[in-house]
């Protein structure tokens, strides 16, 4: 167990407020208490204004939590930009447990806290280790963190506790925040919200602190002014005269009570002796609260008599094994009050005594606050500052150091270059607005042309990154054109992300066409082609010269993309994936794919992981697997809501127009066009018509398939529209609309025929046979056979369903009903509802008798859609571990849900899930 000691953060007489009008707050934190004991985690948001009791009831209920392991971490405003700097204050007691911890959060968290150099992991990466931390924590005790003054965490800190919170279920864990005002990162949360004290408890507190009787009218004013906020009643009428209290305040207001608050301090610590007030500047101006920095700047600045400082300054500092303020808006009063001078004079102090071998970064952010004019060592020292912080996954630390630097630099030519990192930093912390300020500084002070072309990438991705608008590929262009002297290989790879924004957005498609012939023009480059080039020089051929000139280039491309040993694809994988689809290959597809997804797993990459896991999704669903493709969408869910990540429902949609459930998949198609049309994404737009088309003609309406798969192909975009040509071809056929049909058969015979692949000449050949006047048995035949030699199982049925649909039709009943059977027992197998009940329809047309059959659900349809993703993870035979690693759980809550799915399948072992649960090698692992 942790040493249990406690240091007040509130005022000297708050802990009166606990005993005045908090039963109710107590009773949850009682609640929770006792809730964790019984292996359930609480989660709980304690806001409220300043003064208003919350530091008092975090040490309620610390103090109640007597028989559980109690870490605590406050945050402090002068260290928010230290990247983990809370985390680490939080973690600090469990660092010897870091061994237990599988390798690669191991790596995260020891990296994350300079322990070990690497590259920097992906924070949830990151926020999975310390769940997994916490949780193997709790297994010994009850666990309690408690997190006060939370608006002045670190962002990386307060994002990681916040996915650290939403993830806990079946660990013995508690975590309660106290925060000002809710921040982005902790709505969701479990909230209790403290407002002031009902007006007799007020009553009583202010009569404990008067002296003398005030006239009931003016101690009622008093109360209502304040809203009953405890601190407010306990400081404003220190240092007030009785005849000052009688007269009442009169200028209160709950808007300003916080800076009134701090006013009141001021009052009372401007009698202090100059010595003393000194010394709560250090200590005000020192965040990690070590006594030996704080009496060793004190020392540099002459103040040597530590008893007689601390009995002057013992009513506002706790002098212990730690210094820290009776409250927090003591510290912050003490440091806005304070002279620039005076300021710059503790933090070079300060700089002076922090070991710069043991902590480099406090060094230099000490150093900077102590500088006032450019300074070139203190700039070098911040950027090798932000260096390091980028190295532990600090990117909003990084570019506070940076953009501090920046501040510091006189050299112009070097402020360029550093402006420029400034910029890219603060585009990777996320921070759009101050990240174009930065970019717009590197363009102004610009000394040559390769630095304004530098200003001017950062600008183009800054426009990229804010919403894939229209300005991104004619920036993105010009400066891959201005790289070219300097740097092709950057160079080409801007006007490949130059290529692929074009062709998200295709609304004006002489964009993508500017772009691809600029690249046509690039020299060839020295040596074998890498796959960026042959993929950068496949795309931009198949816009200029069309799908068969640059079919060879794209089939070697993507042959050097699914190279075992190539890891480019990682790189701009969301490009690369296009050029599967462009070849029809799609068994290569769920190669590159997957390897992609396995690999964004293995390195963290949360925030990238949606979007591989997007393409996998539709990759496996071509194959008719739909138990692995529902449990991608809900990895995908999963993903999305532990990084916060938004992206259309892709995947999604295709299942549910796919199993041809009319409501369901309409309600998510209306819904996706609506989100999507209004953001300007072409994609998701181009992908809801899809599944349309899809679905109505499951469902034999094709009026409204042909309308859908117009509406799709009519779009610039190079991939989905080309997979709705079968859609509007047999749509438009059934609807009579046999010119629309054929036209659209010219389209697909010129993008899937260069392919050669079984997949593109299988659903020609189908399409074909829909508009053949003569020969369209044999068209029917070849699209069964090619489609046979594939994994494309709804392909291969619906073949089967149209040439059934075609022998009925030409009244060869028997051979019809063949093929219809085989078409609808397909369907059935694979899930697809509207289909099978077309085919089924065709069938009793031949004269077959057969019934209304139900798709038969799986052994495993009663589990929840997370309980059937672990069980069929746990049935390919991974371990708890690894499932908590894949789905961002810790093994306690992976076990838990286990516990249910045993219960619910009736079995009593792992090794029987492979006999209750289809098997499915794309399950799990693509």
């Amino acid at each position: 167990m942790m040493d249990r000691r406690r240091h007040s953060t509130g005022h000297g007489e708050g802990e009166n407020v606990v005993l005045l009008g908090r039963d109710a707050e107590r009773a949850v934190f009682d609640r929770i208490l006792a809730a964790i004991d019984t292996g359930e985690s609480r989660v709980l948001v304690v806001h409220g204004a300043p003064g208003v009791g919350k530091s008092a009831l975090l040490r309620y209920v610390e103090h109640a939590a007597a028989d559980m392991q109690v870490l605590s971490a406050v945050g402090v405003e002068s260290e928010m930009e230290l990247a983990y700097a809370t985390l680490h204050q939080l973690c600090a007691p469990l660092l010897n447990r870091l061994e237990d911890l599988p390798g690669p959060q191991r790596a995260a968290l020891e990296t994350v806290f300079g322990t070990r150099a690497g590259d920097p992991p992906e924070r949830f990466l990151v926020g999975l280790a310390v769940l997994t931390l916490l949780s193997n924590a709790s297994e010994e005790h009850p666990l309690l963190c408690v997190i006060d003054d939370a608006q002045w965490v670190d962002q990386a800190s307060l994002q990681v506790l916040s996915f650290v919170a939403r993830r806990l279920l079946a660990e013995s864990v508690a975590v309660v925040f106290g925060v000002r005002e809710r921040s982005k990162e902790l709505l969701g949360l479990p909230e209790l919200e403290i407002t002031g004290l009902r007006d007799a408890d007020a009553h009583t507190l202010l009569d404990s602190v008067t002296h003398g009787r005030l006239d009931r009218q003016v101690r009622d004013r008093i109360v209502t002014e304040t809203r009953g906020n405890p601190l407010a009643l306990l400081e404003l009428p220190h240092g007030l005269t009785v005849t000052q209290m009688a007269g009442g305040f009169g200028l209160l207001r709950a808007d300003t009570l916080p800076g009134r608050i701090e006013r009141s301090f001021l009052t009372r610590i401007s009698a202090l002796s100059e010595p003393a007030r000194l010394l709560l500047l250090i200590a005000a101006a020192e965040p990690v609260g070590d006594p030996i920095l704080v009496w060793g700047a004190a020392d540099r600045l002459g103040l040597t008599s530590e008893e007689t400082l601390a009995e002057g300054v013992q009513e506002w500092l706790s002098l212990d094994a730690r210094v820290t303020f009776r409250h927090p808006l003591v510290r912050s009063a003490v440091y806005r009050a304070a002279s620039s001078v005076d300021r710059r004079a503790v933090h070079l102090a300060l700089a002076e005594v922090t070991d710069p071998q043991a902590d480099p970064d406090r060094r230099a952010w000490h150093r900077a606050s102590a500088t006032a004019t450019p300074d070139e060592s203190v700039a070098a020292e911040l950027e090798r500052s932000a260096g390091r912080a980028q190295a532990r996954g600090g990117l909003a630390a990084a570019a506070a150091f940076l953009q501090r630097c920046v501040a510091l630099t006189q050299d112009t030519s070097r402020r360029a270059e550093r402006s420029v990192a400034a910029a890219e930093a603060t585009l990777q912390a996320g921070d759009l607005d101050v990240a174009r300020r930065f970019a717009e500084v590197a363009d102004r002070t610009a000394q040559n042309e390769l630095q304004h072309v530098r200003a001017q990438l950062v600008r183009s991705r800054i426009i990229f990154a804010a919403g894939l608008n229209q300005e991104a590929p004619p920036l993105l262009l010009r400066a891959a054109q201005r790289l070219e002297p300097f740097d092709m290989d950057l160079a080409r790879e801007t006007y490949l992300v130059a290529w692929g924004a074009a062709a998200l957005l295709a609304v004006h498609s002489d964009h993508l066409r500017t772009i691809s012939e600029a690249a046509r023009a690039l020299p060839v480059r020295a040596g074998a082609p890498r796959a960026i080039d042959l993929v950068l020089e496949g795309c931009a051929l198949l816009v200029t010269e069309g799908r068969a000139a640059a079919m060879p280039v794209l089939q070697q491309a993507l042959a050097a993309l699914t190279d075992p040993s190539s890891n480019d694809a990682l790189i701009w994988v969301w490009v690369a994936n296009g050029v599967s689809a462009a070849v029809w290959d799609e068994r290569a597809m769920r190669v590159l794919v997957g390897r992609v997804v396995e690999q964004a797993r293995a390195a963290g990459a949360l925030a990238e992981l949606p979007f591989s896991l997007t393409s996998l999704g539709i990759a496996i669903s071509w194959t008719g697997d739909f138990t692995a493709t529902d449990v991608i969408v809900t990895e995908i869910k999963d993903v999305c809501a532990a990084t916060g990540v938004p992206i259309a429902p892709h995947v999604e949609l295709r299942l549910s127009a796919m199993r041809g459930r009319a409501a369901e998949a309409e309600a998510l198609i209306t819904a996706t066009t609506e989100e999507a049309g209004a953001s300007g994404q072409l994609m998701g737009v181009t992908v809801a018509h899809w599944a349309a088309a899809v679905l109505y003609n499951g469902l034999g309406r094709y009026e409204q398939a042909l309308a859908a798969a117009e509406v799709c192909i009519q779009m610039a975009e190079l991939w989905v529209s080309v997979w709705a040509l079968p859609e509007l071809i047999e749509a438009a056929v059934r609807a009579d609309g046999t010119d629309v049909a054929r036209a659209a058969l010219q389209d697909l015979t010129e993008a899937a025929a260069p392919s050669g692949t079984d997949w593109a000449l299988g659903v020609l050949a189908r399409c074909r046979a829909l508009v053949s006047e003569d020969g369209a048995e044999s068209l029917y035949c070849e699209a069964i056979e090619r489609l046979g030699r594939t994994e494309l199982r709804p392909e291969l049925a619906r073949a089967h369903l149209l040439y059934g649909e075609w022998l009925r039709r030409d009244r060869r009943r028997g051979e019809a009903r063949e093929q219809l059977r085989t078409a609808y027992e397909m369907f059935v197998s694979i899930g697809m509802e509207a289909f099978a009940e077309r085919a089924r329809g065709e069938l009793v047309a031949t004269g077959e008798r057969i019934g209304n059959r139900t798709i038969e659900a799986s052994s495993g349809e009663e589990l929840t859609a997370q309980e059937r993703q672990i069980a069929l993870l746990v049935r390919d035979g991974l371990t708890n571990p690894e499932i908590g690693t894949r789905l961002f759980l810790s093994p306690r809550t992976v076990e838990w849900h286990l516990r249910k799915v045993f219960a619910k399948l009736s079995i009593t072992s792992r090794r029987q899930l492979g006999d209750v649960l289809p098997t499915s090698e794309d399950a799990s692992t693509p």
